[in-house]
């Protein structure tokens, strides 16, 4: 294993460790999101039928939310401990600290995903299981989109004052393509017949925008931390 996954590797498991331990980000993000899709299922779904295309938006608007949460909570322990500090003045490369700290946040929403995606299945009879893969695919690459700038963001304003305020100003509207990829792809495969064909065009264009924040990411995040 070379020295830029070992470091990576390190930062994951050091952030992971903490949270098995304590539960608190997971718990509380989880919370959070499962409060967001039960809000809206009783506010829209009438009679046991939502509306067509609800169903994406809502699992996306709860995964957005819930990883902003998540986000500002993870880094809101390095800013206790100067943790953030201590790594980039260690003897590693910066880009694998970032590596690492995304891996950390990609399984943590991973978690929640897991919980949620049954959720809209039951509360807006989603047809879930009609294309899994593709469905797996979608999150997986819509959540990396999403928490690779996220990442970024949160790590550059953990010692700011109105970091909470901050962070989903400077988010959301960098992670919009992102979002309407997800949304798209996900409502192609909730449709009454799945259009296949449609969600491989959004799985694609996920692609594309995963490629370009995570370039960008790892290539700024060294001059970003060290000013």
């Amino acid at each position: 294993m070379s020295a830029f996954f070992r470091v990576a590797w390190h930062v994951m498991r050091k952030d992971l460790t903490v949270e098995v331990r304590s539960k608190e980000v997971l718990l509380t993000t989880l919370f959070f999101a499962v409060s967001v899709v039960l809000v809206f299922s009783f506010a829209i779904v009438r009679e046991g039928r939502a509306p067509d295309d609800v169903a994406a938006g809502i699992l996306w608007v709860a995964i957005s939310f819930s990883g902003t949460l998540a986000m500002g909570r993870t880094f809101e322990r390095e800013r206790y401990n100067d943790t953030l500090r201590a790594l980039i003045l260690a003897p590693a490369e910066r880009p694998a600290i970032y590596t690492g700290k995304l891996l950390g946040l990609l399984l943590l929403l991973g978690l929640v995903e897991i919980v949620l995606v049954p959720l809209i299945g039951l509360l807006f009879n989603a047809p879930i299981l009609a294309y899994p893969g593709m469905l797996a695919a979608l999150l997986l690459l819509g959540t990396l989109g999403f928490a690779a700038v996220g990442t970024l963001f949160a790590a550059m304003l953990v010692r700011v004052r109105s970091r909470d305020t901050l962070l989903p100003v400077l988010l959301y509207p960098i992670t919009i393509p992102v979002m309407i990829a997800g949304v798209r792809g996900t409502a192609a495969l909730f449709q009454a017949a799945p259009d296949e064909s449609m969600a491989r065009f959004w799985i694609a264009l996920l692609i594309f925008w995963d490629a370009i924040f995570v370039t960008l990411a790892l290539w700024t995040f060294e001059p970003v931390m060290t000013e």
